[in-house]
């Protein structure tokens, strides 16, 4: 007897429907075919363990197991409840051929028989209703998942014996339902830290805030102790509520990548990633023989923060380059490529020298010549020029530590800097994938970030006595045009000019001699 069964197999962010055929006949053997990995040819042992437990056994006959499409590699331990059902269903050990076509089924199974979450519930959900698909079965930790995706019966599992009495007709399995908007209302500003927590630093949170208003990326440059990682950690607080759309496509690459957790929904606060300065590349960008997205896709629509800049390999920070451009990064095999989208703020934070108190107000520094510099050069110029906001973080006083005076929480930051992203919304509202200053070409710096005779004397100036490089003028104008849209200013001011020229530090001449 031959029945169709249906799972799913991931291609970088999307699912890819896999016919499960199984045909049941007189003979010894057992055969599965259409590229299964390891994982896929020892779902044999796990599926008659888990099925004896129950008193269903997998036939003493010649069974073929054909995963189609062929040409298509299958990977991982998902489909051993895909093939357990099409093997019960073929040898007539339980009823319901006519049913198992209406679902994709997926979920590990235990040698007990209870099932284990799967990778890429939700990118499997969208594709079962874009088939036409009743439902999806899998195990119930991921149900809640699956169930953000509309019009379709998410049956969540615990046990094969539950999907076998379902197709048998003997139990109703209750559909997982998940009002998805209200659950992101409700969670959408859950973030962990405030900046009502940091005392002090108010040049850095005016910084950060000028960061957020324009989705400009920052570096910070201080002494060990001054604050950095604490203030960095609290950027994602002040930023932009996610939106629905945005929600659903973290939600999917986080699915993707099995870092969902069990029984989790949709993801509704700004991720934050901030991995440590011994990583890979391929970690770091996604990749593998098997791509899965890295640390920049994971922080897609959120904040990537990397520690102690200079610590991290060349390598590894050169492969940043094209994704913080692009805001995609498209890895390439033999076969096929795919692309994960890379759309982050990118913060930094560093020491000012390898003893750390370059600059630092009470302690001096015990470099010798030449060295700040050389500590520096172990980030490319080309990286540097991607940073728009340079920071140099002082340590706080005591009197600020110890002091009692209301401190702004990140709420009231927050609405300073959706007012600006809608001005920065509707200026570049004819230009699609265009949403904030930042992202500026230079063609569009000279269309809105027009400077009067006094600001273009200011700019001359600051070039010349400060030694700016060529590089830092645009970046100058585009921190001004977000510092004038903070300020509710048509125009770009003079003061908000000069404050922009205070963010390029490491562009003076006099930096580190």
């Amino acid at each position: 007897m031959l029945v169709r069964t249906f799972g799913c197999a991931l291609m970088g962010c999307a699912a890819i429907p896999i016919t499960v055929e199984v045909n049941v006949e007189i003979g010894v053997n057992f055969c599965l075919v259409g590229l299964p990995d390891s994982a896929v040819k020892e779902s044999q042992q796990r599926v008659d363990t888990a099925l004896k437990c129950y008193g269903y056994k997998i036939p003493g006959k010649k069974i073929v197991i054909n995963m189609a499409p062929a040409d298509i590699r299958k990977e991982g331990s998902a489909y051993d409840l895909t093939l357990a059902v099409g093997i019960l269903v073929a040898s007539e050990q339980i009823k319901g051929a006519d049913q198992v076509e209406n679902y994709i089924i997926m979920g590990e199974l235990s040698l007990d028989g209870s099932l284990q979450p799967i990778r890429g519930a939700l990118p499997l959900a969208i594709e079962a209703r874009k088939m036409g698909k009743k439902g999806v079965i899998l195990p119930i930790q991921n149900a809640r998942e699956a169930a953000i995706v509309s019009n379709i019966d998410v049956l969540g599992v615990e046990n094969i014996k539950q999907v076998i009495d379902f197709f048998d007709q003997q139990i109703e399995i209750p559909k997982t339902i998940v009002n998805t908007r209200k659950e992101f209302q409700e969670s959408l500003n859950e973030y962990e830290f405030d900046f009502a927590d940091v005392k002090g630093q108010e040049n850095i949170k005016r910084a950060l805030e000028i960061a957020a208003g324009g989705g400009h990326n920052v570096i910070l440059i201080g002494p060990p102790g001054s604050g950095k990682t604490m203030l960095a950690k609290r950027l994602p607080s002040i930023l932009p509520p996610l939106s629905l759309e945005e929600a659903l496509e973290t939600t999917k690459i986080h699915s993707v990548a099995g870092k969902m957790g069990r029984y989790s929904s949709l993801i509704s606060v700004r991720p934050f990633r901030a991995p440590h300065h011994t990583i890979s590349d391929v970690a770091l960008v996604g990749g593998g023989t098997h791509p899965q997205p890295g640390e920049i896709s994971l922080a897609h629509n959120g904040v990537l923060f990397l520690d102690e800049l200079p610590e991290f390999k060349r390598t590894v920070l050169e492969v940043m380059r094209q994704p913080l451009e692009d805001r995609y990064v498209s890895i390439s095999r033999s076969k096929y490529s795919v692309e994960f989208p890379a759309s982050f703020m990118f913060v930094a934070a560093m020491n000012p020298c390898p003893c750390g108190n370059y600059n630092h107000p009470t302690i001096p520094c015990t470099c010798g010549q030449g060295v700040v510099q050389k500590y520096l050069n172990k980030v490319s110029g080309p990286l540097m020029d991607r940073i728009d906001i340079h920071v140099e973080v002082v340590p706080v006083s005591h009197e600020e530590l110890a002091s009692q005076a209301p401190v702004e929480k990140s709420d009231q930051i927050r609405a300073r800097v959706v007012a600006a992203r809608g001005v920065q919304k509707k200026r570049f509202q004819n230009y699609p994938g265009l949403f904030a200053n930042a992202q500026m070409s230079s063609r569009l710096v000279r269309k809105y970030c027009a400077v009067s005779p006094a600001g273009k004397a200011l700019l001359k100036v600051a070039m010349e006595r400060l030694g700016l490089s060529a590089r830092a003028y645009d970046r100058i104008l585009k921190v001004a045009r977000t510092i004038a849209d903070l300020d509710n200013s048509e125009n770009i001011q003079t003061e908000h000019l000069a404050e922009a020229i205070n963010f390029r530090s490491l562009d003076r001449d006099s930096w580190g001699k």
